[in-house]
């Protein structure tokens, strides 16, 4: 995670204006394609390969980055949210940026998680989607980059470039936690056991109820 840095020093290099060019699908991996520019470049650095290309209106920047070799497979599907949740903040605060419409998608049999970036270094607000998709030995990390005053007119781009991302059916939900077991809620958990324990209450007043009265009938 640490190594998105790369991905906003390419943003930055994003300065000419933007050429229309139609997309073409890309092969990011044997499981993954996405479509980008025509004229778009890869970069491989610090084992991670990095796409990237100017749009009309956006650049489109792809991360393929290998996870640790002696990463720990994900148990459940909060495990995952929290390995999410983790990227997001460390996006937000390498960009000191605002996040907004942050949402969980399905992409092929995974889950995803999808969210806005919004940035102000002085020349005027920049914004940046990405779509996170984190698999057990990989994490790819989409992105579209556009400047605020284009935001009514890049959405046709942008959905052509986000709905273009295709994954494997070999991948499945497996591959990103191991159990689909949710197990209990923490709201779930506090009505099952504040209820249990109201019942026992319950009970042991009843009972002590009854105790009063054959007392009182023997008397």
């Amino acid at each position: 995670m640490k190594k998105i840095l790369v991905m906003f020093s390419l943003v930055l290099l994003a300065t000419a204006g933007f050429a229309q060019t139609p997309l073409k699908p890309v092969k990011i991996d044997s499981l993954v394609t996405v479509s980008l520019p025509e004229k778009f470049t890869k970069k491989d650095t610090l084992g991670q390969s990095i796409y990237s290309g100017n749009a009309k209106y956006g650049y489109m920047v792809v991360i393929r980055a290998p996870n640790a070799k002696n990463n720990e497979p994900l148990k459940k599907e909060r495990d995952l949210n929290k390995v999410l949740q983790d990227y997001i903040k460390g996006i937000k605060g390498q960009a000191d940026g605002h996040t907004l419409n942050v949402r969980d998608t399905t992409i092929g049999h995974l889950k995803a998680k999808t969210f806005e970036l919004q940035t102000d270094q002085g020349a005027g607000l920049q914004i940046r989607n990405f779509i996170i998709i984190y698999t057990q030995d990989v994490t790819y990390t989409f992105e579209y980059y556009y400047e605020a005053l284009h935001k009514d007119v890049m959405k046709d781009e942008y959905k052509a470039y986000s709905s273009s991302i295709k994954v494997s059916p070999e991948l499945k939900r497996t591959d990103q936690y191991l159990s689909n077991a949710k197990g209990l809620s923490p709201t779930a958990k506090i009505g099952i056991y504040g209820g249990g324990a109201l019942l026992i209450i319950l009970i042991i007043v009843l009972v002590v109820r009854k105790k009063k009265k054959q007392q009182l009938e023997q008397a």
